[in-house]
């Protein structure tokens, strides 16, 4: 056999099995919270008049408020700019069949159902009662329009990416400003992860092939801990200036989901279980913030009503005593608790590169 006919073998070979693996995404199914909800809280109605729905919120891309909690895209967004995607609809919009997916995710969304915090009597203060479970619903009731038949499932979800979160980082915000301590919040964990996990396994069963879950992101560099939980003793802050102990329980909650996330490969071989490092990808802004292009740090708030991080919990982004900065690139944090689209963009880069994903996306 000469040269030119094994070249010519080799490159028929190769090309077959290129032509054999799907190359990106055709369809995104998002779930989750305010770090991926591009308007279904907006349109729920759950609240009378939020600051979301209107400037400076959107101001940097979409020059309007979209619903989405920053002043432009988020992760989701740039991951479906990266497989040619148009931005993902909230499900609350859907006026026809989501040919390239559909965006579940509601700020302000728990893992665990309603019911559980209207348990414990702090209810009161969700901002939405459409937890995961309830989004899962939505999905399944779309879903009878998108597919009938297992094989026609299978089919129609084989290029599909399913994002599951972030979610858990509420069910913890929740209690925590309720007064929660990190050992009372410590036994809900298990609860949250085997929920997550829960949710992971019935969108695989449903016919998810590919699927990413990600952890939750180190609370204790976010405004809003830093400034009502802050103290006056350093040993309790780390060296980016972030509270160590609301870390700490961050890592506990992601080691948990990792654990559980390893079994479920076990359990569905046929699926590919992405975990999303969000902790890492949060933590990375910190190192040499400047080199990213993080002029103003990643502590601070670019909106903000004044105080140490410019975050006043009576004078929050949108509201009254509130004020915005002058270049929302310049900040990795936006509001005290959500990120600049600038700060997403850096997370989402991460992700699709494959330096904070397992296995690489």
């Amino acid at each position: 056999m000469n040269m030119v006919t094994l070249f010519f073998l080799f490159f028929c070979v190769h090309t077959r099995l290129s032509a054999s693996i799907p190359s990106g995404y055709d369809k995104i199914f998002s779930f989750g919270d305010s770090i991926a909800d591009t308007g279904n809280l907006l349109h729920s109605g759950a609240l009378a008049n939020p600051v979301i729905g209107k400037l400076p919120y959107g101001q940097t891309f979409f020059h309007h408020a979209t619903g989405r909690c920053s002043d432009g895209r988020l992760i989701i967004d740039f991951i479906a700019e990266e497989y040619g995607l148009p931005y993902l609809p909230p499900y609350l919009t859907l006026k026809s069949k989501a040919k390239h997916g559909v965006n579940f995710a509601v700020a302000g969304a728990t893992a665990l159902d309603a019911k559980f915090f209207y348990d414990q009597g702090i209810g009161g203060i969700l901002w939405t009662n459409d937890s995961l479970n309830v989004q899962l619903g939505w999905f399944k009731r779309l879903k009878s329009s998108m597919c009938t038949t297992k094989q026609e499932c299978d089919s129609y979800f084989k290029r599909s990416l399913f994002m599951m979160g972030e979610i858990g980082g509420n069910d913890y915000n929740y209690a925590f400003l309720s007064g929660g301590t990190i050992m009372d919040l410590k036994r809900m964990v298990p609860v949250v992860v085997g929920t997550i996990i829960s949710a992971t396994s019935m969108v695989i069963e449903e016919g998810a092939k590919e699927v990413m879950v990600p952890g939750n992101f180190p609370i204790g560099c976010s405004a809003l801990y830093l400034t009502l939980f802050g103290t006056q003793n350093k040993t309790t802050y780390d060296g980016n200036g972030c509270l160590k102990a609301y870390n700490a329980f961050s890592e506990y909650h992601n080691t948990r989901l990792k654990l559980a996330l390893e079994k479920l490969r076990q359990k569905y071989p046929q699926a590919r279980i992405i975990y999303a490092d969000y902790y890492g990808a949060g933590k990375s802004l910190l190192h040499i913030p400047h080199h990213q292009g993080f002029e103003n740090g990643a502590l601070s708030t670019c909106c903000g009503g004044g105080g140490q991080y410019n975050f006043n919990y009576t004078a929050r982004c949108g509201h009254i005593g509130s004020e915005v900065c002058e270049d929302p690139s310049t900040y990795a944090n936006w509001d005290g608790v959500h990120l600049t689209e600038a700060a997403y963009r850096h997370i989402a880069s991460g992700l699709l590169k494959g330096t904070f994903t397992s296995p690489p996306i």
